[in-house]
């Protein structure tokens, strides 16, 4: 088949390995410019460089609705459009314009965490597997029927960066699998509509997303911790008025009570922070920080940075 390609980043440029390595043509291109948002220089392996390294026409597009690109599009003539991480809606004249439509590719399991950044709210809502769906394109944000989709466990340690490797190694097979079921006309029995009532929906993550609300409990604030994990902006709270990030934490074995953000005690290797809403009630564990970083870069043991115990961390300065 001929294929044009929407897609960024890294899940762009494996969708686009992907279909150069397969028998399918690469006709077209399309890519986002480079951005200066924390979360798009992560992951960014150039989409737009791997198609001009292998002689595939590329365009550069914040948008999609321009006259000139859908001049092109119909041009390459393709037989299908892949998608994938493709940061805006595509029209309806784009992704229903080629005989057999637009396959999206989706780095969660759908109908749940449609939208931005799934595997970290995901691993922060504390979900047991995380994925990737190839799914039909339609009006509605990866809303459309199901072709094919592959899940991996979520492991007690595992950090959001351990669960990107492992669901964008995903990626290739799935576009594979999917694009032979596609050509073959064997797609035809296997699309499932999704059920729109289990359906969630999540917006970008930026810098507010990241500040560490001592009123969560401590199972959900270790995980955030471990959500933001290198190379993404980690979770951060204030110390005496300076900005830390949690780097490493746990949560405690034993409960302790008090006013949420509390530096109170070490145990382990690292320093108790009284966490949750009803902390006063003394009856749930607090967030073992084990290691933090401050603004300058330098990392410290908890237990080195907290000389003392006693204060507040706080969600502001």
């Amino acid at each position: 088949m001929r294929v044009a390609m929407f897609g960024y980043q890294t899940w762009g440029h494996r969708t686009l390995q992907a279909l150069l390595d397969s028998d399918h043509e690469v006709v077209l291109v399309v890519t986002h410019p480079k951005s200066d948002h924390a979360y798009e220089k992560i992951w960014g392996d150039s989409v737009a460089e791997l198609a001009e390294k292998n002689d595939v026409p590329v365009l550069l597009r914040n948008r999609p609705d321009d006259p000139e690109l859908l001049d092109a599009v119909r041009e390459a003539a393709p037989d299908i459009l892949v998608a994938n991480n493709w940061r805006t809606w595509l029209p309806p004249e784009l992704f229903d314009l080629p005989p057999h439509g637009t396959l999206n590719v989706h780095d969660s399991l759908l109908p749940t965490y449609a939208g931005f950044s799934p595997i970290i709210w995901a691993l922060i809502n504390g979900e047991e597997r995380v994925g990737v769906t190839a799914h039909r394109m339609n009006a509605e944000l990866d809303a459309g029927d199901i072709l094919v989709q592959r899940s991996v466990p979520v492991g007690p340690t595992d950090t959001a960066t351990d669960l990107f490797h492992r669901t964008v190694d995903l990626i290739a097979p799935i576009v594979r699998e999917s694009l032979d079921l596609i050509g073959s006309g064997r797609a035809a029995t296997r699309w499932q509509a999704q059920d729109r009532s289990r359906a969630s929906f999540f917006h970008k993550r930026s810098q507010e997303d990241s500040r560490i609300d001592w009123s969560w409990p401590a199972d959900r604030l270790e995980r955030l911790v471990r959500a933001q994990s290198d190379p993404y902006p980690n979770a951060y709270t204030f110390h005496r008025g300076q900005r830390i990030r949690i780097v490493s934490a746990a949560v405690s074995e034993g409960r302790y009570g008090g006013t949420p953000g509390r530096v109170f005690i070490p145990e382990g290797d690292g320093v108790v922070i009284v966490a949750g809403a009803d902390a006063h009630s003394g009856r749930h564990p607090g967030l073992v920080v084990r290691r933090l970083r401050t603004d300058d870069g330098t990392e410290y043991a908890a237990t080195d940075y907290f000389r003392t115990m006693g204060g507040y961390l706080t969600a502001r300065p």
